[in-house]
């Protein structure tokens, strides 16, 4: 299995794993310009399990801070340390572009997610409230 940050040509295989991984509806559409905006930016990692893309990571920085959400694996390929891989590299990636802090953006209540997220070293920041407005 190889991380590896994701290209024009994994556009569809991403969506598909969004869509088969995703513990709950997404606050904003998946479609292919959103991706294609992500793999443009570098900001976009992928597990690649000999050519099938198993895994995701959405590495953001914004100049400031580095940002990581949209941490998925299919069903069939968990538990088996690729969510870790995938956040060790995201961590790299946003080190290398001047990040100190990384903000884990996860779903309330989705247990296994923020388990995860725990086990990795992350800490929950009960001193902010997150504002979102779609545009």
């Amino acid at each position: 299995m190889t991380i590896r940050r994701a290209r024009p040509a994994d556009l569809k295989a991403v969506l598909a794993v969004w869509k088969a991984a995703r513990s709950a509806a997404a606050s904003t559409p998946d479609d292919a310009p959103a991706v294609a905006h992500a793999i443009e930016q570098a900001a976009l990692l992928v597990a690649d399990e000999g050519g099938e893309i198993v895994g995701t990571l959405i590495a953001g920085w914004d100049g400031w801070r580095g940002n990581m959400y949209r941490l998925t694996v299919l069903p069939a390929y968990r538990r088996q340390g690729i969510a870790t891989e995938l956040v060790e590299a995201g961590e790299a990636l946003l080190r290398r572009r001047g990040a100190r802090r990384v903000t884990a953006l996860v779903g309330r209540g989705d247990a296994v997610a923020m388990g995860l997220w725990r086990a990795v070293g992350y800490g929950h920041d009960a001193q902010i409230a997150r504002f979102v407005r779609n545009l």
